[in-house]
């Protein structure tokens, strides 16, 4: 399919953050890293931004206490302990946690450094308790080679994770403490990826690194995404939260239609004599006009005692309602900056709606004495609230004239993205006094060089060559992660054909009738272990397979004995034989051996799952066989 755009010559540049949770025990204390939602304490807590070492606020940090939250945090005494609640300062690192990450640096081409010297990062969104994020480089300058050229990796991180959100509320937000301290590997690239799909690609092979070590956390959640893009004329702009692969070139897209479409908007502000000096701090009270509106909104907020304020936006009409991203227009990118404060805004494009009469908005017109390219912005919300959620209005609108506002923004599930907050700054790091530099030595490096494990490309290629199974299915294998498992039962006896075609076709087979998400590693690994034990047949996997998803507590042992999917000796399964031969004897002597096929349809209906196929078969055929020939 063409590009959309001609991204050479719009000088698209984008860079990959990637980070992923390590399966080993938390970063700085023994707990194991592990979820629950058990919870056995809470404790609140409020979070001011410092001084950094450099005299300076992070304006994300900035921004963050703006919202004037508190944030409760819940625990559970088994995956908490005082350094998670910042009561104790730091253990020494995980060591099997600083291996992996070290492993995924040479698996990434880069140099490991000489030192791991720990910082600290500010972050006061509340997601961690201590209002800051230990991070270490652990390895330097890799790179990924893709067929639009070589992308570099300048740094190889590890750091903590942060809590989990449990529920967010205006002023208050509660966190799970279970998540706060797991390992996190943090891949930074460089911004030399010049086509969207090359971003998929290098995304791709970054996470076959990781997934070679076998040391990942898996499942929703485990893995984040976050991409930098910008054009020629735009800005850098963070975005946050990319969970699935091939979502990557979609956002990528829709940025650059966000950011040109900005740039047109500003060419056209421009034209008309627009300055951001013009946009004035000034509130002008409208409540009057709207004391019989229709609109329930600010009608209910009126009730309540508050108001209705203004602001004037000259040059802005007919551009506030313009669409830069497929459902999302300028309004929009004010709304979400206003949020922080009101649910929403109404501005003059949208109206005469919502309630809103004509007659309304020639009032607000008439107040604000607005000319014919003038726009406005209506608040309904208590004074002071009103008229913060307005200078963000008014912050968005200046910005609008100057062009692409560099800023972090979330990605949406349709590809679309969302306002979230300024770029963080350089003045939130600080060095980490806790922790002692920590000395990477040769006979580390060379325990770790010797050790290397195989890339999932050279994986896919040694289970076509070794057990002889299809390309496609060892591909599956490895990209749906079951590759483990799979090596895992090819060593307790069971055929590489069979242990793939089960752990590929007939689970992606039931993901449309069932929810096989619930269907765990143990599970599959409770029904092979009957099936080598001789207790089912394999025809058995897809009935057992489809009740676990829907009973996950249940075992496949259970399940087999309570769907009746257990063997049959040899002897019941040939009664059963006997009994269909004897009620289609007629149609067997008629046919003969050209009745093979229908007897042994009607004879695994009644066997399927409770005896081997090729069981049935031989003894269907030998029956058959003496029939017609005695």
């Amino acid at each position: 399919m063409a590009d959309k755009f001609n991204y050479q010559e719009l000088g698209l540049k984008v860079g990959l953050e990637i980070h992923r949770q390590l399966d080993t025990k938390k970063l700085f204390s023994p707990v194991p890293g592990e979820f629950s939602d058990e919870v056995d304490f809470t404790f609140r807590r409020r979070l001011r931004p410092t001084i950094s070492e450099l005299g300076e606020i992070d304006p994300a940090a900035l921004e963050e206490f703006k919202k004037g939250r508190t944030y409760i945090y819940e625990g559970n005494y088994e995956l908490t302990d005082l350094v998670y609640m910042d009561e104790e300062p730091p253990h020494m690192p995980d060591e099997e946690a600083l291996k992996v990450s070290l492993q995924i640096g040479y698996l990434l081409n880069a140099t490991p450094v000489d030192e791991v010297h720990f910082m600290r990062k500010i972050v006061i969104d509340g997601s961690n308790v201590s209002g800051f994020q230990r991070t270490a480089i652990i390895a330097m300058n890799g790179r990924v080679d893709t067929p639009w050229g070589s992308v570099g990796i300048p740094t190889i991180c590890l750091e903590e994770d942060a809590c989990r959100i449990v529920e967010r509320k205006d002023k208050e937000v509660i966190y799970r403490l279970d998540r706060l301290g797991i390992p996190l590997v943090e891949i930074s690239t460089t911004p030399d990826i010049h086509h969207p799909e090359q971003a998929k690609v290098v995304a791709k092979y970054i996470g076959d690194a990781l997934r070679a070590t076998r040391k990942v956390k898996r499942g929703l959640g485990t893995i984040r995404q976050d991409l930098n893009v910008s054009i020629k004329g735009g800005a850098r702009v963070e975005i946050k939260g990319v969970q699935e692969l091939d979502m990557i070139p979609l956002i990528i897209e829709r940025e650059v239609e966000r950011q040109l479409n900005l740039l047109k908007i500003r060419d056209e502000l421009r034209a008309r004599g627009a300055k951001p000096e013009d946009i004035k701090e000034e509130f002008h009270d409208v409540t009057d006009v709207f004391q019989n509106t229709g609109s329930k909104i600010i009608a209910g907020t009126i009730k309540r005692g508050g108001k209705v304020l203004a602001v004037k936006l000259p040059k802005f009409r007919g551009l506030i309602g313009r669409e830069i991203q497929p459902g999302r227009r300028l309004g929009t990118e004010m709304a979400d900056r206003a949020k922080k404060y009101v649910r929403g805004i109404f501005h003059i494009d949208e109206l005469p709606n919502y309630g809103i009469t004509e007659l309304e908005v020639n009032a607000v017109i008439e107040k604000l004495g607005l000319g014919e390219e003038d726009a406005f912005v209506l608040v309904a919300a208590e004074e002071e609230t009103a008229k913060k959620a307005l200078r963000e209005v008014i912050t968005r609108a200046r910005e609008a004239i100057e062009g692409v506002p560099e800023e972090t923004r979330r990605a949406l599930p349709d590809g679309n993205t969302q306002y979230m907050r300024p770029l963080p700054g350089k003045a939130r790091m600080y060095p980490e006094t806790d922790i002692p530099p920590i000395l990477i030595t040769d006979e580390m490096k060379e325990e770790i060089l010797s050790n290397l494990p195989e890339l999932p490309q050279e994986r896919i290629e040694r289970y076509v060559r070794e057990y002889g199974i299809d390309r496609s299915l060892a591909e599956t294998l490895v990209s749906d992660e079951r590759d483990e498992l799979f090596e895992e039962l090819v060593k307790k006896g069971v055929k590489p054909s069979l242990a793939a075609s089960i752990l590929v076709v007939v689970l992606k087979g039931l993901r449309k009738e069932v929810p096989i998400e619930n269907i765990t590693d143990e599970h599959i690994r409770e029904a092979f272990e009957l099936y080598l034990n001789g207790k089912i047949a394999k025809e058995a996997f897809e009935e057992i397979f489809k009740e676990l998803a829907k009973n996950p507590e249940k075992s496949a042992a259970q399940v087999a004995e309570e769907k009746g999917l257990t063997l049959l000796s040899e002897e019941e399964v040939e009664r059963i034989i006997d009994e269909v031969i004897q009620q289609n004897i007629e149609v067997i002597r008629a046919k003969g051996m050209g009745a093979m096929g229908m007897v042994m349809g009607r004879a695994m209906a009644r066997l399927r799952g409770r005896a081997d196929g090729k069981l049935v078969s031989s003894l269907v055929r030998k029956k058959i066989q003496d029939l017609v020939t005695t």
